[in-house]
């Protein structure tokens, strides 16, 4: 079992912190830092190990509300490409149908 977790571990997420040999903060805090426009909405860069985190951390994102227009452009272009995916595989859509 200890080889194979060694295997299936998901590596831990590392932020990069880069301080200056010769700078003076003056409390204005680091101009080096790198920290990209949406780290504080990700939630993949906390620790998640175990089952009991994975699962806290599922529920929480699912219960985040999304845009209303992102869901709806999803499900419209999902449904272009089931029609489409029943049109290549000549799907008969009229068993759906009664004569």
């Amino acid at each position: 079992m200890g080889f194979l977790s060694k295997i299936t571990r998901l590596r831990k997420n590392r932020r990069f912190e880069y301080n200056p040999r010769f700078y003076d903060d003056k409390g204005k805090g680091n101009p080096y830092r790198i920290e990209p426009k949406f780290d504080q909405f990700r939630s993949t860069l906390q620790n998640q190990r175990g089952l009991k985190n994975k699962i806290s951390n599922a529920l929480e994102d699912s219960r985040r509300e999304g845009d209303r227009n992102v869901k709806i452009r999803f499900v419209i272009i999902l449904a272009i490409l089931i029609l489409i995916f029943l049109y290549i595989i000549d799907f008969d859509l009229s068993i759906f149908f009664s004569r």
